[in-house]
């Protein structure tokens, strides 16, 4: 994901801008994996092979998810890995 998408995500949820990325592997200008976090609503959105993940709680893929997190769960924040909806660790 180009890091200047930022300007541009909103939550799909309840539409708060901005959002809060973590990375977890990124080059210059872009973000190879990581998560996008919502301060208002506490869910998180994956970037998997630089596509940021923003869909509705029902449309996602919870093992993927779960997956993505049990893997970086070092590397994430607490309140991401612990916290965060629709699911957390």
């Amino acid at each position: 994901m180009n890091k200047k998408m930022m300007d541009m995500l909103v939550c799909p949820i309840d539409k708060h801008f901005p959002l809060e990325i973590f990375e977890v592997k990124s080059k210059e200008e872009s973000v190879e994996e990581g998560v996008l976090y919502c301060t208002q609503c506490s869910r998180f959105y994956p970037i998997i092979e630089e596509i940021p993940i923003l869909l509705p709680d029902d449309l996602r893929d919870k093992k993927q998810d779960m997956d993505f997190l049990k893997n970086h769960q070092e590397k994430l924040p607490e309140k991401i890995v612990k916290q965060a909806s629709p699911w957390h660790l």
